[in-house]
């Protein structure tokens, strides 16, 4: 058993991480929930027995194994005292994501990655986390020259306040009312805003450059050329996105859709005569990254194109960090448990 702090436990992404915990029958010893002091007090369940939040403090690490971070600057302020009281971090912010010195790792696509770390692990972004499963499974039989990727990002990316924003405005909007915008920049029922994070270099948002840098991180090919485009949806759950991708050698689509249904945490969901494609209707609340519309790019000799759409707040956060928790045991390069 493997006494495990959860960080953040009370958000969208902590109440996401026990869940996933309690389904995949993780080996849990002692369990702490921290949060910030807002949150402190709060009541919790997880597996019948009631817990209460603590506030988060250096002292919360103490005895403990495994610390998921659900995200926020929590990581950056408690990691390294985490780690220096026998932990191993597994952080869901963008904290570590590109520190070379810190493993960033989605099982399905680079698992051996978790065995060189030093006491911290980093989730990657949930987009990065979506298109990187299928990615791996092409690149392994084709090679990648190019990928295009424009995604269309649920509003619970943006936490509980966003959801509220959502389901509030879209009240508002239908009785004739104003409900100016808090969360977004603009109002986001009935609109699309393609805006995630602040603007950076070349006018891409910071949720843009993750995507590219985090992708050539993951699949260790810093020359991977990559470009794209992040969109917010009035969507309360789960990410979809629109992939092009360039392969070094020519792969048909059906070959594409036997190697990706082939694949580790990949469900094909692609008949056009039935009108059976990936949706977020249908694919919240499971843990696989779903593919459809696969079809070869008209444009070019060599390209695909896939719709790929999966529950950013399972597959996108909780259940990648859980499923990372899991090959530390696997691999048993948790410190002070070789």
């Amino acid at each position: 058993m493997y006494n495990v702090v959860v960080v953040g436990a009370s958000g969208a992404v902590g109440q996401e991480i026990l869940k996933v915990l309690e389904e995949r029958n993780f080996p849990v010893g002692e369990l702490k929930l921290c949060a910030t002091s807002r949150s402190a007090g709060k009541q919790m369940v997880f597996r019948g027995r009631t817990y209460t939040v603590e506030e988060t403090s250096v002292d919360s690490f103490a005895g403990m194994d495994i610390a998921l971070f659900a995200g926020g600057a929590a990581s950056k302020e408690f990691g390294p005292a985490a780690v220096e009281r026998g932990c191993v971090v597994i952080d869901n912010s963008s904290n570590f994501r590109l520190d070379p010195q810190v493993p960033l790792v989605v099982p399905e696509v680079n698992p051996e990655d978790v065995k060189w770390h030093q006491g911290i692990i980093a989730n990657p972004n949930c987009s990065t986390i979506i298109m990187v499963v299928p990615l791996k499974a092409i690149k392994d039989v084709a090679g990648i020259k190019r990928v295009v990727v424009s995604t269309y990002q649920a509003v619970s990316g943006a936490g509980m306040e966003a959801i509220e924003e959502l389901t509030a405005q879209t009240r508002a909007v239908l009785d004739g009312r104003d409900y100016p915008p808090k969360v977004f920049p603009y109002q986001i029922a009935f609109n699309l805003i393609p805006h995630i994070d602040v603007f950076q270099e070349m006018d891409y948002t910071k949720e843009e450059w993750k995507m590219v840098k985090e992708t050539r991180k993951i699949l260790h090919d810093d020359q991977l050329a990559i470009t794209a485009t992040t969109v917010r949806v009035p969507v309360y759950r789960s990410h979809s996105e629109s992939v092009n991708v360039e392969t070094i050698e020519k792969l048909t689509s059906r070959k594409a859709r036997e190697v990706l249904a082939s694949f580790p945490g990949i469900v094909v969901l692609d008949n056009p005569a039935q009108k059976e494609y990936p949706m977020p209707l249908f694919c919240s609340h499971r843990d696989e990254v779903f593919v459809g519309r696969i079809r070869e790019d008209n444009s070019i000799e060599r390209g695909l194109n896939l719709w790929v759409v999966a529950d950013q707040l399972r597959k996108g956060a909780a259940t990648n960090a859980v499923q990372i928790a899991e090959l530390l045991i696997k691999y048993r390069c948790l410190r002070g448990r070789q």
